[in-house]
């Protein structure tokens, strides 16, 4: 699958800078040579046709080095680089244990009543403040 994606990632790759050097074989061979394209006004134009050509040959030239370097190396603790599964069963986390943890702490803290207020008028507890409109 790694493969797939990768030669696909090169093929997308591939399009802009085809389109750009197209483009710029084009207005070179429309006059002829640069010293005619400058003369017509599209010097300018294939210069950076060039220019963003080889800009975008910087995405090609980092993918096909991704893929000619082979395999991720493990690293320290190791799991490999970035390309290792995410999910590893050794990593020292238990989730049960936390959860142990969590409900013992919590049984062991008094629970915490609030005072039960008088309303303003004083005919029973107050109600909690909310959102929207004030209803007196």
């Amino acid at each position: 699958m790694r493969t797939v994606k990768s030669v696909f990632g090169v093929i997308v790759a591939l399009g802009p800078i085809l389109y750009c050097g197209g483009l710029a074989y084009h207005f070179l061979d429309l006059s002829g040579s640069m010293q005619e394209a400058e003369q017509i006004g599209l010097g300018p134009t294939v210069i950076g046709l060039a220019v963003v050509g080889l800009l975008f040959c910087i995405p090609l030239v980092l993918k096909l080095v991704r893929i000619f370097r082979g395999p991720p190396s493990p690293g320290p603790d190791g799991r490999g680089g970035p390309d290792a599964p995410e999910h590893d069963d050794n990593d020292g986390f238990d989730p049960d244990a936390a959860i142990a943890r969590y409900m013992a702490q919590q049984s062991a803290e008094p629970a915490v009543s609030a005072p039960v207020g008088l309303s303003p008028h004083g005919r029973g507890p107050a109600k909690r403040p909310g959102f929207g409109r004030r209803i007196r």
